[in-house]
């Protein structure tokens, strides 16, 4: 199952994004995460800055930079999680690219709900290791 987590870009230069992820109470996975409470899973949150990456490496294009490998995150690092995030709150992201090492890049995320952190990383994005044929 795939989820398009970011509704809509609010800036985007070369090296940042931000963007914005508005969670709604008819959203699956918050039936069961928790059903009494329910909040927007961390690796939901962590998903919604890797796919802000996305949308900034490839220029609104997701998921693939420039040929037709998508990007994967390939490593984080650093993550912290604070405030939760509800139904009807919204969860404001930025993402900055700081580096491209070994074919990978670098980035740095930070995302908001009401000006509080919610979650911040370190992430790294690669193509997808592409299987060859014997």
């Amino acid at each position: 199952m795939k989820f398009k987590l970011i509704d809509r870009v609010i800036e985007q230069s070369a090296d940042r994004i931000v963007a914005v992820k508005n969670v709604t109470s008819s959203e699956e996975y918050l039936a069961d995460h928790f059903p009494t409470f329910p909040v927007l899973p961390g690796v939901m949150m962590l998903e919604t800055l890797v796919q802000a990456g996305r949308l900034l490496l490839c220029g609104g294009l997701e998921p693939h930079h420039g040929d037709d490998v998508p990007l994967v995150m390939a490593r984080a690092r650093n993550v912290r999680y604070g405030n939760m995030v509800r139904p009807g709150e919204t969860l404001e992201v930025e993402v900055t690219l700081k580096s491209k090492k070994n074919g990978q890049w670098n980035l740095v995320g930070i995302g908001r709900v009401q000006g509080a952190v919610a979650v911040q990383g370190k992430f790294d994005l690669a193509p997808l290791p592409v299987k060859k044929e014997i």
